[in-house]
């Protein structure tokens, strides 16, 4: 090759691209329980989706680092490298709010994508997005490269897919990034990762030159945890802040941080905060919006203070919260179908996660087995198991406990819509 064609980018590429592969799952989808249709015996429907995503090798042996809502769901994951090898892959563990997951392949001797720094990005320095956009349609797992320049920092977001998805302190780019691009790496002109793709704002779903990634920092301190724990310990303090109005996002981000609810017994509650009180500092950075608060708690430590300056009726003060654990982490666990945890709906669990039943249980962990043989999977709340109505975790064990070889009905809560499913205790 004439050496005169090399540059910074096609240098970088080569570093990065071999570490990058394409992501595809299966999700099964159930219709909502329709009350009719139980009446006759009949269960939901469901079918099989196919997604795909990007994602990048961050060991040779196999661990693999992409987008949560890649594989959010599913209940097969494959995973396909640049050269069509194709491997059945593991879901190590997912962290929603910062949409990231980690998965594993067993394989050795892989090459490994080069991670950077994120900080002290220089605005206008060359991003390199690499991925699979459209990749059903293109029909190859070789990875596309489209290339631009950071375009800024800090940036915070709400999807506009109508899912509310929350992107906190995101590089942007004008990298094209498309549908397939999800969870596959942005890389500076050195040949290291400084990012994740993880989203596009457009109306028509294509690129429009606004892309946004997860800066790498944060996501190795994520992945450290999901490999080490299979999940990240989760600050909460236990209020819900005004979030900007869509209609006037610009007017909402300079009303500041106005709590709109307190959840009883939490650590907002026992520092005396109230709805309504408006936080202007925490921990000596000021809170300009609803976005400065969340990425603070991205921060955050389970055990450590808070330290936050509110205002209530035109006079400031200082109070101290003590970061805990999210509700359902400290609740007592009944295990139930040897791999399904389960802990008791409680309010303070069921204002935190916008539950909409009253009682219930709510599935704490469970498995890729579970998931696939029954259809429930972590976050869902049963409502009821043949006719016995779900009012704590016990329940669901006992009532378990008397079928004996027989189909069971279960009735589960999944953001806020009702489903049904059936299944036999072997």
């Amino acid at each position: 090759m004439d050496a005169r064609r090399r540059t910074p980018i096609t240098d970088a590429v080569a570093r990065v691209a071999p570490a990058v592969v394409t992501v595809q799952t299966e999700v099964i989808e159930r219709a909502p329980a329709d009350p009719f249709e139980a009446l006759l015996g009949r269960s939901s429907g469901q079918r099989v989706l196919p997604g795909l995503g990007s994602g990048f090798i961050t060991q040779a042996n196999g661990v693999i680092v992409t987008n949560a809502h890649v594989v959010a769901g599913a209940s097969n994951i494959s995973v396909a490298r640049s050269d069509g090898t194709t491997y059945p892959a593991k879901l190590l563990g997912a962290d929603e709010p910062n949409d990231l997951a980690v998965l594993k392949i067993e394989a050795t001797n892989l090459p490994v994508a080069p991670l950077g720094n994120s900080e002290g990005l220089l605005i206008g320095e060359v991003a390199i997005a690499i991925g699979n956009p459209f990749g059903f349609v293109i029909g190859n797992s070789e990875p596309s490269v489209t290339t631009g320049v950071v375009s800024a920092t800090g940036r915070n977001l709400i999807t506009p897919t109508g899912q509310g998805q929350m992107y906190l302190d995101m590089i942007q780019t004008d990298a094209s990034i498309n549908p397939g691009n999800s969870g596959g790496p942005l890389v500076n002109a050195l040949g290291e990762v400084i990012g994740v793709n993880s989203s596009i704002f457009s109306p028509s779903g294509g690129s429009v030159g606004l892309g946004f990634a997860i800066p790498i920092n944060r996501v190795k301190r994520v992945t450290e945890d999901l490999l080490a724990h299979g999940s990240v310990r989760r600050p909460w303090i236990g209020i819900k802040t005004e979030l900007p109005a869509s209609g006037n996002p610009r007017g909402a981000l300079r009303g500041g941080v106005v709590i709109r609810t307190v959840t009883p017994g939490s650590p907002a509650a026992r520092a005396g905060l109230l709805p309504g009180d408006q936080l202007v500092r925490a921990n000596g950075r000021t809170l300009r919006n609803p976005f400065d608060w969340e990425a603070l708690l991205l921060e955050a430590r389970v055990g450590e203070p808070v330290s936050l300056v509110a205002e209530r009726g035109g006079r400031e003060f200082p109070v101290t919260a003590t970061v805990a654990d999210l509700p359902e982490v400290s609740a007592p666990k009944v295990q139930v179908l040897r791999e399904l945890e389960l802990v008791t709906v409680t309010p303070a669990i069921r204002a935190e996660r916008a539950i909409r039943a009253a009682r219930g249980a709510l599935i704490y962990r469970t498995s890729n087995r579970v998931t696939n043989e029954i259809g429930v999977q972590q976050g869902d709340v049963i409502l009821q198991v043949n006719q016995v109505a779900i009012e704590r975790a016990q329940d669901v064990e006992a009532a378990l406990a008397r079928t004996s070889g027989g189909v069971v009905r279960m009735f589960f809560e999944r953001a806020r819509r009702v489903y049904s499913t059936d299944f036999v205790i072997r």
